[in-house]
């Protein structure tokens, strides 16, 4: 069965993002495996800015999300949903990632990834293609453990209680950390901090997106 035509009619009454991804997973562990796709596509343009965050290789970071997904596959029936599965997703993928650093001899101290609460909504309105471009390379030079914070909780929109189960944080740490990314990003793009979108920055493009999701379901054997 085709996801992207699956029957929508099997999810009415379904309110919220949390419940709908519920519905699937157990649509998934019942066996209509093929709907794993929906799930893949849903996250692959957040598991993607988090891996460049981190790893800053595309190649690379296409490779641990399809290790990330293959993961969360083979372990879904273990996923308790008493958070969202995002939320679970992001874990993972940030582990693996970590994982790919230390086998690099590139040490990571979680200790020092924060994230905190923004004041106010996200920033929301693109200005324009450059000044993404302008926006993601003053993220690359942003130290990681700042990095991190910014694009979980900016970028992905990530409440307070999403980002502090993935890492592992108080919030009064959380705050600081993502106060001092914002810092140093003013420092890289003056006054041209908060026009953008999180989604022109590292965007993940449909062509990448078909690629990572064919190459999974093949390696899952469940086409």
């Amino acid at each position: 069965m085709d996801s992207n035509s699956y029957r929508m009619s099997s999810f009415s009454g379904i309110h919220t993002d949390q419940d709908f991804e519920s519905r699937i997973i157990n649509q998934i562990l019942t066996g209509e495996k093929k709907l794993f796709e929906l799930l893949m596509r849903r996250h692959n343009p957040s598991l993607f800015r988090i891996g460049m965050a981190i790893i800053n290789n595309d190649a690379d970071v296409e490779d641990i999300m399809q290790t990330a997904y293959i993961h969360a596959y083979e372990h879904l029936s273990d996923f308790n949903h008493k958070s969202a599965f995002g939320t679970w997703l992001k874990r993972i993928m940030i582990n693996e990632c970590l994982l790919q650093l230390r086998k690099k001899k590139r040490t990571v101290n979680l200790d020092l990834i924060q994230l905190t609460e923004a004041k106010g909504s996200p920033m929301d309105k693109v200005i324009n293609k450059e000044l993404g471009n302008a926006l993601e390379n003053a993220l690359l030079h942003v130290p990681e453990k700042y990095r991190m914070v910014f694009v979980l909780r900016e970028m992905e929109n990530m409440s307070i209680s999403e980002a502090s189960e993935i890492l592992n944080l108080t919030e009064t740490n959380i705050k600081v950390r993502l106060n001092r990314a914002k810092s140093m990003l003013r420092q890289e793009i003056n006054n041209y901090y908060k026009g953008y979108h999180g989604e022109s920055v590292f965007p993940f493009h449909l062509s990448r997106c078909n690629r990572i999701v064919q190459s999974i379901i093949q390696r899952l054997n469940i086409s």
